[in-house]
């Protein structure tokens, strides 16, 4: 739901109300049940062409979910029916933290038979997503504004899911926010649940102290098995590439002072020299090349990609 627009008796510059909150939760108090999340939500208003592409396809392309404790979240009694709201039984991928769209609808063009749904808390961002299924004729596309966790553990059916993707995460650089990652072991079981048997799980980062964090905790996993392990170990391994660059001590191509550590990473974990452990897929043909892996590029980053299936 868009923010309300203001009624012609409105008075320029009165508040508006923000989406609706399920009265008598803990979300009407301010709080997320005092649990951590996985995001932060940096914008929700819409201007201009955001808005009104949200006023004119929300109703077609944005999932309507009830709400429970926040209006983020998804009401536990809310099951998606992907083959009602697709009119057909397909493969049905879902990306985590689909931004701008950009990846989603790429590969929705490119693979008309398989179903695909967007999940995303950046409203701008979903609207932007809803402006490129619309410009581009596509009826595989839906979004949700939904807390992933949320959509994986009771909105999406068990089984559900082909292949999940979750692409350039907030890598929550300091070792006190750790904690906030989206990949943890309770997410992993959480994909577990929502992909079926043989199902894959996509995932790619620009930062290596992430790489290695999400290759440990599926790596303890008995739901998934990598599907290179081993692969591209030693020098030709990313993370040995970084490491012996050192670019990660550089914020923005700009040196960091001396003695001091990056500003947006703190520190990049512990470095080995060579991994040996290895386990990197080759880039995922499917994803393309988006505004925001083009900046990590533009500034000398690795990517890391890992691939899992589901056992």
């Amino acid at each position: 739901m868009s923010e309300t627009p203001e009624s012609p008796e409105t008075p320029p510059g009165t508040p508006q109300p923000s989406r609706p909150i399920t009265p008598g939760t803990q979300a009407s108090f301010g709080t997320y049940g005092g649990r951590p999340v996985s995001f932060v939500r940096r914008g929700t208003r819409l201007q201009g062409r955001r808005q009104a592409a949200w006023d004119e396809h929300s109703d077609r392309w944005a999932i309507q979910v009830p709400r429970h404790v926040a209006n983020t979240s998804v009401h536990p009694d809310y099951v998606f029916d992907a083959g009602a709201e697709f009119g057909r039984e397909a493969p049905l991928i879902v990306e985590i933290g689909s931004g701008l769209g950009e990846a989603v609808c790429h590969a929705a063009e490119q693979n008309p038979d398989k179903d695909f749904l967007a999940v995303e808390v950046y409203t701008p961002g979903l609207a932007n997503t809803m402006i490129k299924i619309h410009s581009r004729g596509l009826t595989n596309v839906r979004v949700v504004e939904a807390n992933a966790p949320e959509v994986l553990a009771t909105m999406l059916p068990e089984g559900a899911v082909s292949e999940l993707w979750v692409f350039f995460p907030d890598p929550w650089h300091k070792s006190r926010h750790h904690k906030r990652r989206l990949i943890q072991p309770a997410f992993a079981e959480l994909a577990a649940r929502s992909l079926k048997k043989g199902g894959l799980w996509r995932i790619a980062t620009d930062w290596s102290n992430y790489a290695v964090h999400v290759r440990e905790v599926l790596a303890g996993s008995t739901e998934f098995e990598n599907l290179h392990q081993g692969e591209r170990a030693g020098e030709e391994s990313p993370l040995t590439q970084v490491w012996q660059s050192g670019v990660e001590s550089m914020v923005g191509g700009a040196p960091v002072k001396e003695g001091r550590a990056p500003v947006s990473t703190e520190h990049t974990g512990p470095n080995e020299g060579v991994d040996h452990v290895g386990g990197w897929a080759p880039r995922f043909d499917g994803r393309i090349r988006t505004s925001f892996e083009n900046k990590a590029h533009e500034a000398g980053r690795m990517i890391f990609d890992l691939s899992y299936r589901r056992i």
